[in-house]
């Protein structure tokens, strides 16, 4: 690890930060859910997109709730000092992806882990003889309990890992030999600390319908998890794609980034955000903001190309943005940038009114859960 990664990094040693941390993003990751729905009410979002988005953030809020207990105890005697969460403070604000892979090794070894410790009704009871017979605090049977109760948590499943491989949601068929699929996948960000989904639809005129095509869904799953890279444009990511698979036509690609997280008290990012949320002096779990952006591409028509001496396949060609050459830029075909905030932190954005957020969608959430939405 070189000194400017950790220099980005920060630990969170004290007890009450790292709590205050893991409740701000349990409260952001039901957020988002609730943002979801509102974009499936206006229609920029399917039913099948919420439900896949959804359950996407619910695998998250459930890694958040794993490594809170793994962290419970942080600062305090009982942990190891190396016991802490690392967090990414300048660049993403959410946990640093060593974390999630070291989680990915912990859950292989979760039911074992499990097996060695005493159970949660032995711990509780030999808390409750030490505070009452020794008069003395049981840290180390508590860090036991929170240790236990990660190793629970990992085993229940369901969360959101470094790398979340290719599913297959069939969305129809348009004839008896092209059916229309919904590939969507998920991976933590290496690069930047920062949880990303993939959606994808795709027209298979394959012999065999592309879930149950043995030769060609491992290939595909492989091939879309190495493509997996915040660095590589939707563009690239489509074109290798169609070009690797002749009976598989990308129609739909969408990417969105889930992040970065900005909190006047975990994060250190340089920007306007960070002077909004100076100046709205927000009260503790109200003094965030999240980014969200939706990356698109979309195929604008089919060209044939010749594949040997008699055939030939079809190719996509795929629509960018056309304003100042923008398209090229970002290699879509739309860009759509929003931020997630409490009212407190909105309040202060609207009278400071910084530049390059006029065209910034804005989610106002509240604690009771309504989500209003400005642009």
């Amino acid at each position: 690890m070189t000194n400017i990664q950790v220099a980005d990094h920060k630990s969170l040693h004290d007890t009450f930060a790292s709590r205050r941390y893991f409740r701000k993003f349990d409260a952001i990751t039901a957020h988002l859910a609730r943002v979801a729905g509102v974009m499936e009410s206006e229609g920029s979002l399917r039913r099948e997109d919420v439900k896949i988005l959804t359950r996407y953030l619910t695998s998250l809020s459930f890694t958040f709730r794993a490594l809170s207990m793994k962290y419970l105890l942080a600062g305090r005697d009982s942990a190891p000092m190396s016991d802490a969460l690392q967090m990414d403070c300048v660049e993403s604000g959410f946990p640093v992806f060593q974390e999630l892979l070291v989680m990915a090794n912990d859950a292989q070894q979760a039911e074992r882990h499990l097996y060695d410790m005493p159970g949660a009704a032995a711990l509780k009871d030999q808390m409750v003889r030490m505070i009452v017979g020794q008069q003395e605090l049981p840290t180390k049977l508590q860090f036991a309990m929170s240790q236990r109760l990660y190793y629970e948590e990992l085993l229940r499943g369901d969360l959101f890992w470094a790398r979340n491989d290719p599913q297959c949601l069939w969305l129809g068929n348009m004839g008896d030999d092209r059916r229309r699929f919904l590939i969507h996948w998920a991976v933590y960000d290496s690069q930047i600390n920062l949880p990303t989904i993939y959606l994808m639809e795709v027209e298979d005129s394959g012999r065999t319908a592309l879930p149950k095509d043995e030769r060609r869904w491992p290939e595909l799953q492989a091939h879309l998890m190495g493509q997996s890279l915040g660095a590589l444009k939707l563009v690239t990511i489509a074109k290798g794609f169609d070009e690797s698979f002749d009976d598989l036509h990308p129609k739909r690609l969408r990417r969105f980034h889930v992040g970065p997280m900005y909190s006047s008290a975990y994060t250190a990012q340089a920007g306007p955000l960070r002077e909004v949320l100076a100046a709205a002096r927000a009260p503790a779990g109200q003094d965030w903001a999240l980014a969200w952006t939706l990356e698109e591409l979309e195929s604008e028509r089919v060209r044939e190309e010749r594949a040997g001496w008699f055939s030939s396949v079809e190719r996509e060609v795929f629509a960018l943005d056309p304003f100042s050459g923008r398209g090229v830029d970002i290699g879509a075909t739309r860009m759509e940038r929003a931020i997630i905030m409490p009212q407190r932190p909105y309040q202060a954005l609207e009278e400071m009114q910084p530049a390059g957020f006029g065209t910034v969608r804005k989610f106002v959430v509240s604690s009771k859960g309504r989500v209003l939405s400005y642009r």
